[in-house]
């Protein structure tokens, strides 16, 4: 049996299914205490980026919460600084995904190339918006901020998409929407890009490309302060 094969096999399980609908609600629901109890503080914009990441990702994307998402992290790091910077891009590129895939083989019914091109479309627009819209919140133009939108995103989001996007034609190119294979191998694929993702950003912020989200610790002391 090949990988393919042995995938679409797990992805299919019920058994599986069942386990990992339980884990992404098991994770949702410790993210939600967590943030509403032990970090209230954090910015409206990244409580709605570690739900959409620990939403895709399950306790993948808890653990990366919990290791370089919360206040009460004892020190920031290269390492964690990343990952929050991945997840920032995740957020959106994965909810333009979604909503790309469904819409090309639900809606429009295109073929490969459409479904590609509408996804890829979705996801820029949803990682960009990500970048643009906190910008302009805190007062910079929409020219600067769209700039500095294509300038520090587009890497992460095209390395991200490329092998997300490929994965899920790899295991599920013949599924329609009615099909479980779809849906698993839609949320497996976020996953995969997530991953591929994150040694990216790492060089972004290495080379001054990215300054990487705010360490959260210093929202905590901030507000006891």
């Amino acid at each position: 049996m090949g990988i393919q094969q042995a995938l679409q096999n797990v992805l299919t399980n019920p058994t599986y299914l069942t386990a990992w609908g339980l884990l992404v609600a098991l994770s949702l629901g410790i993210l939600g205490w967590d943030l509403w109890r032990n970090n209230s503080e954090l910015k409206s914009l990244m409580k709605f980026v570690w739900g959409f990441t620990v939403l895709y990702s399950g306790p993948l994307g808890l653990l990366g919460y919990w290791y370089s998402g919360r206040t009460q992290i004892d020190h920031d790091s290269f390492w964690r600084k990343g990952f929050r910077s991945v997840s920032h891009c995740y957020s959106g590129c994965g909810t333009g995904e979604v909503l790309g895939v469904s819409m090309a083989v639900g809606l429009f019914a295109f073929k490969t190339t459409g479904t590609v091109v509408l996804t890829f479309s979705l996801a820029y627009f949803f990682g960009y918006l990500m970048t643009v819209g906190p910008l302009m919140q805190e007062g910079v133009g929409l020219r600067e901020a769209l700039w500095d939108a294509f300038y520090s995103e587009t890497a992460s989001i095209t390395v991200m998409e490329v092998v997300a996007i490929s994965t899920d034609i790899w295991l599920a190119a013949e599924a329609g929407l009615g099909d479980v294979l779809f849906w698993t191998s839609l949320v497996f694929s976020l996953t995969v890009g997530l991953l591929a993702a994150y040694p990216v950003n790492l060089l972004l912020i290495h080379f001054g490309v990215k300054e990487g989200m705010m360490n959260p610790a210093k929202m905590g002391t901030e507000m006891g302060a």
